[in-house]
């Protein structure tokens, strides 16, 4: 949902985050759960790039832009 926020291919993403783009979508669809420095370095890029990840609160995990 953070990628399609920034309407960020997987492309874009991989190079923001130095992370290769079969990592990413491999953590998209679950077949990965990712090393922590991939994960770490994804969430950084997206956050940089203006995402905000809003934690589990009663009604889902989520993410927004930033205003």
């Amino acid at each position: 949902m953070a990628r399609a926020a920034l309407n960020w291919s997987l492309a874009d993403l991989s190079k923001a985050a130095g992370v290769h783009r079969n990592t990413i979508s491999n953590f998209e669809t679950g077949k990965y759960g990712g090393s922590p420095e991939a994960i770490e370095a994804i969430r950084t890029a997206l956050e940089s790039a203006g995402v905000e990840f809003i934690p589990e609160n009663g009604g889902g995990a989520g993410v927004r832009l930033r205003k």
